[in-house]
């Protein structure tokens, strides 16, 4: 469910009765256009964060972590060798043969293109599996943010996580955001590894 497709449309006419009603009659007016005047009562969410504080959402991160960053650790002692690598060359290049510094060269080269390519196919991965996460969590959380702003008689819920949000201020009471982790949580409580299984 995508949170920035809501919105509602407040139509703000006076009824064409109240407009050629006599002054003597003003109650009544008032009377008919008061449910065109309705507050709309509007919450603002930060989505992506509340999906990462959940219970789940930590679970998840910490999975992602344990899974990943073993590559990661990798590619950064790789990216350190080359660096050495390319200090070496920097320093004695002078007084090498030109077969060693040309060779030198050739390895940095491989071993850059290389590691440039890992580390895309690292950051593509995490990426994906980031968005299958998100995916499978934003419908659930969804559900909870339309049956929380239903029964708090909320009218639009905005997502204000990203920074290109046209809302540029909102009022803290306003913010649901911790309130819905709480209710994920509730909704959808995470079951705790094992001690031994660490």
């Amino acid at each position: 469910m995508n949170l920035r497709s809501f919105g509602i449309a407040v139509l703000m006419a006076i009824p064409a009765a109240a407009q050629t009603a006599p002054a003597a009659a003003p109650a009544s007016a008032a009377a008919a256009a008061a449910p065109a005047s309705a507050p709309v009562k509007v919450a603002v969410i930060q989505f992506q964060e509340a999906v990462l504080s959940t219970q789940e959402g930590q679970q998840a991160a910490a999975a992602l972590k344990g899974k990943f960053d073993p590559r990661k650790a990798a590619l950064e002692k790789r990216q350190a060798d080359l660096q050495a690598l390319q200090d070496k060359l920097r320093k004695g290049g002078a007084t090498m043969t030109p077969d060693a510094r040309a060779k030198m060269q050739n390895d940095l080269a491989a071993g850059g293109k290389a590691l440039t390519r890992d580390a895309d196919d690292l950051n593509a991965e995490v990426q994906e599996e980031e968005g299958k996460i998100m995916q499978a969590m934003a419908a659930k959380m969804g559900d909870i943010i339309q049956k929380y702003a239903t029964g708090n008689g909320f009218s639009v819920v905005l997502d204000v996580s990203g920074q290109q949000t046209p809302v540029l201020w909102a009022a803290q009471s306003a913010n649901i955001t911790a309130e819905i982790v709480k209710q994920y949580d509730g909704a959808h409580p995470v079951k705790k590894a094992a001690a031994g299984s660490q």
